[in-house]
């Protein structure tokens, strides 16, 4: 007969990590080292804030770009001579008091005529800065002949000294209005001494000089002059190059002055003229939208990623210095999935910590450059609410490997370091 015996055992004890005892230990192990902590919170603040910015100055911007579309197409109208580009010979089909009769239309603000010079068959004439034999070889650049009334309604910004007026109009001055660009390439540095330029051996004094027009680009690449010199010196505009007429109008007017512009310049014969404001520039806007917030995105999208990635190596070189404190909470019983819980929950705090700085901060540095730059800000709400909670989905994305590392290390080896 077999005596067993009899052995008492107690069953084994698994060690448990409550969500207090992790918050505990999170919040320790983030306060051990607060330089550190900072260092790893900072990635995030910038990649948030990045992000916020970005998101930000890419709606505003493209908010902008469609106030700045709309405008234009609320308020200007083109008259073409449509008579003219249909002959076989030189003829301008704007009566000379055609300014004065579009200014009546009930909308119109101002309104002018304007062409290109054709000095021949060139769309460009010599231009330069001295005369006769002594000149040198000069510089091709357009000449646009324009009335008072075309400047008025185009609004180019005015460098220095002034626009002709009406007096040179009527008088047939030999003035002119230089583009920046052409000044430059002429050697004129301003029209407060009206320098004399000389446009194919003609002199005209320079009376100012213009940066840029928005309505009508192409006069920021050469030279304007009256159309009433333009007529006396070279003729009338080229059939290549018919005459126009820009009407700038009040808000919301073109549309109706451009279906009445061409009967009360022309009553008697309204078929040479054809008037037409701006059609909808919907997918040039749309198109120019879409590729600034593309681009934008992508920014956004590395300074988020360079963010997580500062996260990750911040927080695997804190591991290679807790290593003995790994190992010692190993020893005494912490399971590897209360280690990496640990790690992941820290860098989870992190991240949301950047993530609501760097939204703060994003919203403050885009509302002070869209302040600095006069526009309305445009900022959705989504934006801001999702990017809070994005800095610590960043934070545990970042910290699921430097976890799973913690996780993995052996207590006898982290105690022998």
């Amino acid at each position: 007969m077999r005596i067993r015996r009899r052995r008492d055992t107690a069953p084994a004890v698994r060690s448990r990590l409550s969500a207090g005892d992790l918050a505990r230990e999170s919040l320790a192990g983030i306060l051990q080292r607060p330089g550190r902590s900072a260092l790893t919170m900072l990635g995030t603040v910038l990649g948030i804030g990045t992000f916020v910015v970005v998101l930000g100055l890419s709606e505003t911007a493209n908010g902008q770009i469609s106030k700045n579309f709309n405008a234009l197409l609320a308020t200007q109208v083109t008259v073409t001579d449509t008579g003219a580009a249909n002959a076989t010979t030189p003829t301008l089909d704007f009566p000379s008091d055609a300014s004065v009769a579009a200014d009546r239309i009930n909308g119109v603000i101002a309104a002018g005529v304007w062409w290109q010079v054709l000095l021949g068959s060139a769309t460009a004439a010599q231009v330069s800065n001295l005369p006769g034999d002594d000149a040198p070889a000069g510089v091709n650049l357009p000449v646009y002949a324009a009335d008072p009334g075309a400047l008025r309604a185009s609004q180019p910004s005015l460098a220095n000294g002034v626009l002709f007026n009406a007096f040179d109009q009527a008088e047939r001055e030999p003035v002119a209005v230089l583009s920046a660009a052409a000044a430059a390439q002429l050697g004129v540095l301003g029209a407060a001494s009206q320098p004399t330029v000389f446009i194919a051996g003609q002199a005209f004094t320079v009376v100012g000089i213009i940066r840029s027009d928005s309505r009508l680009p192409q006069f920021g690449l050469g030279l304007i002059v009256p159309a009433s010199t333009a007529l006396a010196d070279w003729g009338l505009p080229q059939p290549a190059q018919p005459a126009q007429m820009i009407i700038r109008t009040r808000v919301g007017a073109a549309q109706v002055v451009a279906r009445q512009a061409a009967v009360a310049i022309r009553p008697d014969d309204p078929g040479l003229l054809s008037a037409a404001a701006p059609a909808a520039p919907t997918t040039l806007r749309n198109a120019v939208a879409a590729s600034l917030r593309t681009l934008l995105l992508s920014l956004a999208a590395v300074a988020v990623i360079v963010g997580a990635l500062g996260i990750a190596n911040t927080s695997l070189v804190a591991i290679m210095e807790r290593t003995a404190e790994i190992g010692l909470r190993r020893a005494l019983g912490a399971r590897p999935g209360h280690i990496a819980a640990q790690f992941l929950t820290e860098s989870a705090v992190l991240g949301l910590g950047g993530g609501v700085i760097g939204t703060g901060a994003g919203v403050v540095i885009t509302l002070a450059v869209t302040v600095a730059e006069r526009w309305t800000a445009i900022l959705e709400p989504t934006v801001v609410l999702l990017a809070l909670p994005a800095g610590a989905v960043v934070g545990l994305v970042a910290g699921l490997y430097p976890a799973l590392r913690a996780s993995s290390i052996e207590p006898a080896e982290a105690l022998r370091r």
